[in-house]
């Protein structure tokens, strides 16, 4: 991939066929808005600094080394050369175990994912993989050596190559059994069920990421833009939280079942100017409070 570097490079092996492949980041959050935390007194960037929890003594990176807890305050310690044995050896293979239905792995265990893509040497070889996946709708498991771990991968068909998804080990992976123990057992029927499928119905559409903006992000631009440029900063926007007096209602409502335009109370022509003449005395009243407030702006100095 032009302008990017490969995060991995090694080789993808299925049944006797080999060939070379090389792993790109698929996400990135490198583009977000970041912070540096700020002395508010100096204005000066604040250094993190490891300290003794006993002593409050700062402790010099030469100082330091790993430790495992076995009891409140006691730790054995780790010497990082021993960390580094227990990394498995790597040999760069990503060595192919099954083929199952792209639908078999729950979402639940993705982790990363990444573009792979093959050597110009072996692109046949990956081409063969690619359209043999394809054509079987399989996707491939395979583990290898990635980041100093040994990983599960995911491999699947993407355009005109593989995307490959790290996949979390199933310790990682908390019980959904759990998260949903306190659930009552609820079965929704009838009329109730009948609106619910209507209102899906009258809202399908296609996934189209483009669409979605990240609008956290957006406003953090937004805000560092007005402070740059000595503006008033933005206010966020009062959020009207509906209150339906039942389910079944707010259902029927959502599905246009609920009261038609006509069985509003129509505004007659007379309150409609008794509103738009306050409101043309409220414009009024604020514009003489602004003038006569205004202060004398100051001078650069």
């Amino acid at each position: 991939m032009a302008g990017q570097r490969a995060q991995w490079k090694g080789f993808i092996k299925f049944g006797e066929v080999t060939c070379g492949v090389a792993l790109y980041t698929a996400a990135s959050t490198s583009e977000r808005i970041t912070f540096n935390t700020i002395n508010t007194a100096t204005g000066n960037r604040v250094n993190r600094v490891f300290i003794d929890s006993y002593t409050e003594e700062p402790v010099p990176k030469e100082a330091q080394t790993k430790g495992f807890e076995i009891e409140n305050g006691q730790y054995i310690i780790i010497d990082p050369v021993e960390v580094a044995a227990t990394i498995p050896e790597s040999n760069k293979t990503l060595e192919v175990e099954a083929f199952i239905p792209c639908s078999d792995v729950d979402d639940v265990y993705f982790d990363k994912p990444y573009y792979l893509t093959p050597d110009k040497i072996g692109t046949d070889a990956f081409a063969a993989l690619r359209d043999g996946m394809r054509r079987s709708k399989v996707a491939a498991i395979a583990r290898t050596v990635l980041f100093r771990r040994m990983r599960t991968v995911l491999i699947r068909p993407h355009g005109k190559g593989l995307i490959a998804t790290t996949l979390n080990y199933d310790y990682e992976v908390r019980s959904s059994k759990k998260a949903f123990e306190d659930m009552p057992k609820i079965r929704i029927k009838g009329e109730m069920l009948d609106l619910a499928k209507h209102i899906i119905s009258t809202k399908k559409g296609d996934f189209d990421p483009a669409a979605f903006d990240d609008r956290y992000e957006a406003a953090l631009a937004e805000l560092v833009k007005a402070k740059i440029e000595g503006k008033a900063l933005p206010k966020r926007k009062k959020v009207e939280v509906s209150k339906p007096n039942d389910l079944l209602a707010a259902l029927r409502e959502s599905a246009g079942l609920g009261k038609s335009a006509s069985d509003k109370p129509k505004r007659t022509a007379a309150n409609a100017n008794k509103g738009g003449g306050r409101q043309r005395a409220a414009r009024g009243a604020a514009s003489k409070t602004a003038s006569s407030k205004a202060a004398p702006q100051r001078k650069a100095g």
